[in-house]
């Protein structure tokens, strides 16, 4: 496990929202992406300390597969808090590193009415009226509150069409639905669909929208980073959104504000322009 959580003093004064997946943490992991996570990971810690920015993750992944990804990066600071499961849940992290659900989250899930069974019904009537089979992601289990499905197109005609019976179905039913072409460099599989039903009134922008809240801090002093067609909301509901340089081509054509640098050096060139680069570089001299 990581040996500390980034250290911040004082009031918030900023808020710093990644996607985890390919963002923060490349899966192919090579020794010089590696060495660029650890850079990254010095450059947050002195923004969080001397900037006063809050470094949140929010991910797709569970937490479990977060901490099993941290491992094989050999990073070595946990975030702030964690928005695991694409937003469906919230956890801040204290000095000690131990995660604290975060109570009003909580309430807003327990409202929403969300539950597998009426999932069920949605996947029965998709199959049964509709002729549209959805896979499980048996790879990754089903959450309590994300159940994840791929969608695998017979072929390209009428795939916007059904698409859009899935999307009207999750809104009939109260349940709210997050609906992306696949990623294959994060483990997905080619020429595939993310269907991902979740509580009405969570999901990655969801997310976002609450923290500043929480944190008490502007939108006009936020930041957030991600490369896939999930992360697009998040990233246009802040003020400093971008795609890093390694983003699926889907989400660029998407996104006006795209990195030229990759992963972390997309990151850090953003940050840069935020904020004082010349005392960053003043710091590593020291």
């Amino acid at each position: 496990m990581p040996q500390d959580v980034y250290h911040s003093t004082g009031e918030t004064r900023y808020i710093a929202f990644f996607d985890f997946d390919e963002t923060y943490f490349p899966h192919a992991c090579t020794e010089e992406q590696l060495m660029m996570v650890h850079e990254l990971e010095e450059y947050l810690q002195w923004l969080a300390s001397e900037q006063h920015v809050k470094i949140g993750w929010v991910t797709g992944s569970s937490l479990t597969q977060v901490e099993e990804k941290m491992k094989k990066a050999r990073m070595r600071y946990l975030p702030h808090f964690i928005s695991s499961n694409l937003g469906t849940e919230m956890w801040e992290v204290n000095a000690s590193q131990c995660y604290r659900p975060i109570p009003e989250w909580e309430k807003r899930i327990a409202r929403s009415g969300f539950s597998h069974g009426v999932v069920q019904e949605i996947l029965d009537d998709l199959k049964n009226v509709y002729s549209i089979k959805l896979t499980p992601q048996t790879q990754f289990g089903q959450g309590t509150y994300k159940m994840n499905y791929y969608y695998y197109p017979a072929s390209d005609t009428g795939v916007d069409y059904h698409l859009c019976i899935i999307r009207q179905l999750a809104f009939n039913h109260g349940v709210g639905i997050n609906i992306n072409r696949c990623n294959p460099k994060a483990g997905d599989p080619e020429n595939a669909y993310d269907v991902d039903f979740i509580p009405k009134g969570t999901g990655k922008k969801a997310a976002v929208s609450f923290m500043k809240k929480h944190y008490n801090v502007p939108s006009s002093s936020t930041l957030a980073f991600g490369d896939s067609g999930n992360d697009l909301e998040m990233v246009k509901t802040v003020e400093h959104g971008y795609l890093l340089g390694n983003a699926t081509e889907e989400a660029k054509r998407k996104h006006d504000f795209i990195t030229e640098g990759e992963y972390g050096k997309g990151i850090m060139e953003v940050c840069g322009r935020v904020f004082s680069r010349r005392e960053w570089d003043s710091a590593m001299e020291r």
